[in-house]
């Protein structure tokens, strides 16, 4: 038992550190003897657990795959309107990042060209962003002529902003940042903004602690 107590710690120190390298560095540069070191066990020991960088990476991307789509599926559940669930969805993504490094790398791994394949996690933010935008549209929210799929990309490529510009500088990950964002943004894209947008932008994201429970226990 205590051996298998310490083993997963020792796992997840590992991901923990090859999130931070793969974030901070991308994944070409992030070596194996940099990540043992940042997580303070022997190459042999990240070897027994991970093969490769690439199997390390792949376990990265799945965490933080299967955390979006438990955070948006709590978004899916709320009361209010589509655009309303989008900022909060939106909200709770930044929140992410600046709390969990699994989550910064799996976004970042997803972008870097120095890895093949992999965008599991940005398919599954711009699959669900498009879902709620179109929902928006059908619920005469979204401003007459603007297409779901150009919307989506917008908000994603900005979301992924957020998250490369945070990893330098922590003010962008901030909810004055997101307030600011979406104050910009809302007047472009809904018919009539509404007091359940602006609720939304001052209230306080949920399921952050859902988040930090779910990367704990990898």
């Amino acid at each position: 038992m205590v051996k298998q107590v310490r083993a997963a710690r020792t796992r997840q120190a590992l991901i923990r550190a090859a999130a931070e390298a793969f974030a901070h560095d991308g994944y070409a540069r992030a070596s194996l003897p940099a990540i043992s070191k940042r997580a303070g066990v022997s190459a042999g020991a990240l070897h027994f657990h991970f093969p490769s960088k690439d199997a390390l990476a792949g376990e990265i991307e799945s965490a933080a795959a299967r955390t979006v789509e438990e955070m948006t599926e709590r978004c899916r559940s709320t009361d209010g309107s589509a655009l309303g669930v989008l900022v909060a969805g939106i909200r709770q993504l930044v929140v992410a990042f600046a709390a969990d490094p699994v989550m910064r790398a799996g976004f970042t791994l997803g972008g870097d060209p120095g890895r093949d394949g992999g965008a599991t996690v940005l398919e599954s933010w711009h699959g669900w962003v498009r879902d709620v935008v179109v929902q928006a549209q059908q619920a005469g929210e979204l401003t007459e002529g603007l297409s779901p799929d150009c919307v989506a990309g917008a908000v994603v490529a900005a979301t992924v902003g957020f998250e490369v510009l945070g990893s330098r500088e922590r003010d962008w990950l901030s909810k004055e940042r997101m307030v600011e964002f979406w104050t910009c943004l809302l007047p472009r894209l809904a018919t009539v903004p509404g007091g359940d947008l602006a609720r939304v932008l001052e209230a306080e994201p949920t399921g952050d602690r859902g988040t930090e429970t779910t990367m704990a226990g990898l």
